[in-house]
């Protein structure tokens, strides 16, 4: 027996190995050209795109079209870069066109992108959130990835963008307005030395430490529309055959602190508002292993603020609604009693921490 499973875990090793070794050598070019460019910069990218926009906009049905698109930006020393690119509808919920005015868009780069020495170099495919309910509610879920680029490199960088649409087919153009680009999976991974996985398993099953702190981080932003069990708006990292997966969030706009008009608690919740807090981990008989989450987000407390009352993107009155609600988090987790009830909730048989929402995903 002893004998069988040391060659299967040596075959695993070998699979994983082989797989990793393909993961990096598929993203060679973007570990070399475009990492500093395109996510490790806070400056707003300003992009165009044209071609039959109304068309690709439209097309929210259950199986979307790739819709040609010319996608344009201006260099540093302005001079313009157009990019042949494809683009489709993407998501659920926000694809309807009764929940949002632009649907979630995918963007498919061309293979020869490197040639034209872009700041999309090393690209196939990235994400493009748009504004559901307006330009505020984007601002704020693209500062909701920066606090947890701020808690760990396990996570999803994303690109403020500003957009401007030219429709080929129409002669009243849209006003400017704000999206964001979300790193794709892959680099993700392979900036992390780690390769992306789907995998069915319960949220004990995966690397308590990391889960822990990202559950807290959802109990920050208020946000409860997350599940590991159906992978909804959760991926999960492999660094190696032996290792448990790493836990990675994403996709914030039903989150309190975005505050979205739109955004509602699950029913099965029972909650009032998404403002309203519910840690949705699961249970943990030993609340000591809280002290090193806690201990994290208290070190970077004024780093997190200052991702808020430092944008000149927002409003007075929502900085200093947001303030508030910071300051009720960090209330919580400075009182042991109070921080001992809320993470202790999902060990209530009579309460909602354990019950399992599987949502509607936005892939």
């Amino acid at each position: 027996m002893g004998v069988k499973l040391s060659i299967l875990m040596v075959i695993s090793f070998f699979i994983f190995s082989f797989s990793e070794k393909k993961e990096k050598n598929n993203t060679s070019t973007y570990k070399t050209t475009f990492e500093k460019d395109l996510f490790e910069s806070d400056e707003i990218l300003s992009i165009t795109l044209k071609g039959n926009i109304r068309g690709l906009l439209n097309d929210r049905g259950e199986t979307p079209t790739y819709h040609p698109v010319t996608l344009s930006y201006k260099n540093k020393d302005s001079s313009e870069v157009n990019i042949p690119v494809r683009m489709k509808t993407r998501g659920h919920f926000r694809k309807l066109k009764a929940n949002c005015k632009y649907p979630p868009l995918l963007i498919n780069f061309p293979k020869d992108v490197d040639r034209l020495s872009s700041v999309f170099s090393g690209q196939t495919k990235l994400k493009l959130v748009m504004p559901c309910a307006g330009d505020d509610y984007i601002i704020r879920e693209w500062l909701v990835y920066k606090i947890y680029n701020l808690i760990t490199p396990k996570s999803f960088r994303a690109r403020l963008v500003r957009i401007d649409l030219e429709d080929v087919k129409s002669k009243k153009q849209a006003a400017p307005f704000y999206g964001f680009l979300i790193e794709d999976e892959k680099h993700m991974a392979a900036r992390n030395k780690a390769i992306a996985v789907e995998q069915k398993l319960r949220p004990e099953q995966t690397k308590q430490d990391v889960f822990l702190t990202m559950a807290v981080f959802q109990y920050l932003v208020g946000n409860t529309d997350w599940s590991v069990q159906y992978l909804q708006n959760i991926k999960l990292l492999k660094t190696d055959s032996f290792t448990q997966l790493t836990t990675v969030p994403y996709d914030f706009d039903h989150s309190g602190i975005v505050n979205a008009p739109y955004a509602h608690p699950a029913e099965e919740l029972l909650m009032k508002s998404v403002q309203e807090r519910r840690f949705r981990g699961y249970c943990m008989t030993d609340l000591k292993v809280f002290e090193k989450p806690i201990a994290l987000f208290n070190k970077l407390k004024n780093d997190i603020y200052n991702l808020f009352t430092k944008c000149s993107l927002l409003d007075a009155k929502y900085i200093k609604s947001i303030t508030k609600y910071l300051d009720e988090f960090y209330a919580t987790i400075n009182d042991p009693k109070s921080w001992h009830k809320d993470f202790a909730y999902p060990c209530d048989k009579n309460g909602t921490g354990n019950v399992v929402i599987k949502g509607l995903r936005e892939d």
